[in-house]
């Protein structure tokens, strides 16, 4: 199953975006810059294809809710995903030094629908002073401009392991659920947009053979990759980190209802349309 997964790269340039225009808006009206007060277990024995067995172990869209957690450098992501009802939670975090605050932005879809909740701490009445909601924001995607930049659906695979893994020329079963290859994070577009912090022009030719290791749980569940990202210029050395774990005991993803919820005030528009 080939898709297109840019997620988690798009809500991480809408927090940076919407960050940007709060500390603006917040610095206009005169606030203050003080500070403020799993395991794996024994996977099935080796395999004779292990690139084949690590890619059936991706989640698809037969598998059960699961959470996850994806770490891109210094950016991490944690949601919940479910499948069969194409919905999905994801959050993020940012911090904001000047003024200082931090933002915790966290998107909900179901299918066709889709919340926003922006949380800002640090900064007494920044809530207020913006007109932002503490609740849930039901959005009217027509009041977006630009709607291919909002996040929606877009497989059973929130971190595009399986697009990282098929870039790997060998893949070896290392024992115990445990596999590693070399990972090309320059093969194609859909592989570098999912990495958005890794300067690949740095890289060079390290780039085309990225260390990675895979465990695969005892349930025969992808739990976790993660790509070893060498220092280049100016970029340290960097882990991308991708865990799914939790499968079938997720939290179900519901609409948000009652006092819950609300519809989304043109100041969110306003925020996510810069």
């Amino acid at each position: 199953m080939t898709q297109r997964n840019g997620t988690a790269a798009t809500v991480r340039r809408i927090v940076l975006r919407t960050a940007a225009v709060l500390a603006t808006t917040a610095l206009a009206a005169g606030c203050g810059t003080g500070d403020s007060s799993e395991g794996a277990g024994p996977a099935p024995s080796a395999s004779p294809d292990p690139k084949a067995a690590l890619l059936a172990a991706v989640p698809n869209e037969q598998d059960p809710g699961f959470r996850f957690l994806l770490q891109d450098g210094a950016d991490k992501y944690t949601g919940v995903l479910d499948p069969a009802t194409e919905a999905m939670d994801l959050a993020l975090k940012q911090q904001n030094d000047d003024p200082k605050f931090t933002m915790a932005m966290t998107f909900r879809w179901i299918d066709k629908d889709l919340w926003m909740r922006v949380k800002l701490t640090g900064l007494p009445g920044l809530h207020e002073m913006l007109k932002l909601p503490k609740r849930w924001m039901a959005m009217d995607r027509d009041k977006l401009k630009d709607e291919a930049s909002i996040p929606a659906y877009q497989g059973a695979d929130p971190g595009n392991t399986a697009a990282v893994i098929r870039t790997a020329d060998t893949v070896t079963d290392k024992g115990n659920g445990t596999y590693t290859g070399l990972a090309d994070l320059t093969d194609n577009a859909d592989v570098q947009s999912t990495f958005e912090n890794v300067d690949l022009k740095a890289l060079g030719e390290a780039g085309r053979k990225v260390p990675f290791t895979a465990v695969v749980g005892p349930d025969g569940n992808l739990t976790s990759l993660t790509l070893d990202v060498p220092a280049a210029g100016k970029q340290k050395a960097m882990k991308l980190v991708t865990k799914y774990y939790d499968y079938g005991k997720a939290p179900k993803i519901a609409a948000p209802t009652g006092d819950d919820v609300q519809k989304a005030p043109s100041s969110a528009y306003e925020m996510l349309n810069g």
